[in-house]
């Protein structure tokens, strides 16, 4: 009998191993004596030694995790999650007559020729082994992916060696590499490499961007990436700002557009411009008519304006005679003059200076509202002798028109020193005030 202590998995096994003529051991003839070599007792009804499951004798045989397993004159601790392949109970054949040739052969004539014990089944191999025969002997060989320790069969844990890259799945007799998600197996079965998704059909609405192990999704400029991470929803800009257009914000499919209302045209990308009728054409104005620019259209005026006692002198001016009884108490002449306003603009603020064209020496003269302001929207700040500035006092919104009439008031001490000769001028201001703030 041989002990032999192999070390498993880190563990040390004690494993008793005996020589094939003592798996059984009948006494022969000479034999006077019931002593068994160790592992083994007598068994006086079969009249051999028997094996000793030490297992069920020795209290505690193994300690901590490991599992008690019988063998042939010993016993093997192993972990209890150790594959075994149980061996079969070696049969106990009736002694035969001494065979005077050595272990593994027997005699044939003169001679001792080898056993094939493979071929006769004289063997103790486990079922799942291969018996392999060799000159005066034979070998037990276990499947791939187990080792032998002892006459058991353990199966070989190829995960604690780190053949694959991610993870490994130990399996009896084999293993199984897997990669994780965004990677797939390479050709060798063990490394892993990535996955291009994008080109595999990725969920991504527009842009797709691989990267090492997954992948990202983008949007296009206007849109915004969803709460899913794959669809991309158009960004409605107009909705975030009230300032991005000076009109109207239009939303489209990626992207904002500004638009302007009838009688404008838009500057750039958001300011809205008038459009000057008067000077492209597009208005219906008559020959006798004259074509007045306001914001957001135009207006077609009389080219005479002059009223009654007033005649027309020029395009835009009408004076009231003086030997006309009706012209004494009304500003000699008129100038009749037009302008546009945007609506909410901002007052006080000057919008028209009134200027005097001639003006008699050492006269003095006086700036007022004569008629069309009831309102008091209106008031004249009066700069010299010769000038005043109209002022809008109070913010307007349109679309509105006011025709106010201002009258510049001279005196002339020179002329008549009793009666301070007096004369008045008027301008005829016709206001327009357009319906948006541009």
């Amino acid at each position: 009998m041989q002990g032999i202590c192999v070390p498993i998995l880190c563990v040390c096994i004690c494993v008793t191993v005996l020589l094939r003529s003592a798996i059984s051991q009948p006494r022969s003839e000479s034999d006077t004596y019931t002593e068994c070599t160790d592992g083994y007792h007598w068994d006086p009804q079969t009249e051999h030694c028997k094996d000793i499951n030490e297992c069920e004798t020795i209290p505690d045989a193994c300690k901590g995790e490991m599992k008690c397993f019988n063998h042939y004159g010993g016993y093997l601790c192993l972990p209890r999650s150790a594959s075994l392949i149980p061996a079969p109970e070696p049969s106990i054949t009736p002694a035969e007559p001494l065979n005077p040739c050595p272990l593994g052969y027997e005699p044939q004539g003169n001679s001792c020729v080898d056993i094939d014990e493979c071929e006769r089944h004289e063997h103790d191999c486990q079922p799942s082994q291969e018996c392999i025969n060799s000159v005066g002997a034979f070998t037990c060989q276990c499947p791939d992916g187990y080792r032998k320790v002892g006459t058991e069969c353990v199966d070989i844990d190829e995960c604690r060696y780190r053949y694959c890259q991610h993870r490994c799945v130990n399996v009896p007799g084999s293993f199984s590499c897997q990669c994780e998600p965004g990677f797939q197996l390479a050709g060798n079965n063990r490394s892993c490499i990535d996955v291009n998704e994008c080109e595999m059909g990725a969920p991504c609405s527009q842009r797709c961007y691989n990267t090492y192990g997954t992948f990202l999704c983008r949007c296009d400029q206007g849109y915004e990436l969803g709460p899913d991470g794959f669809e991309c929803k158009d960004i409605d800009e107009c909705s975030y700002s009230s300032y991005l257009c000076q009109y109207q914000c239009v939303n489209e499919p990626g992207k904002f557009s500004c638009v302007c209302p009838e009688g404008y045209r838009l500057l750039g990308t958001r300011m809205c411009q008038d459009i000057n009728e008067c000077e492209t054409g597009e208005h219906e104005c008559t020959e006798t008519q004259n074509c007045v620019n306001i914001h957001g259209r135009y207006q077609c005026v009389d080219k005479n304006g002059c009223q009654e006692p007033y005649i027309q002198v020029s395009d835009n001016r009408c004076v009231c005679p003086v030997n006309n009884p009706a012209c004494r108490e009304l500003p000699f002449s008129i100038v009749h003059r037009y302008m546009s306003i945007t609506s909410e603009r901002s007052v006080p603020s000057d919008i028209f200076q009134i200027q005097a064209t001639s003006v008699s020496a050492r006269a003095y003269n006086t700036f007022r509202i004569r008629s069309g302001d009831e309102n008091g929207d209106f008031y004249i700040r009066q700069i010299n002798n010769i000038s005043a500035m109209l002022v809008l006092a109070r913010a307007v919104s349109g679309p509105r028109e006011y025709t106010l009439d201002l009258e510049m008031v001279s005196i002339n001490p020179l002329v008549n020193y009793q009666n301070n000769y007096q004369t008045s001028s008027a301008l005829r201001l016709s206001i327009y005030v357009g319906p948006y703030t541009f």
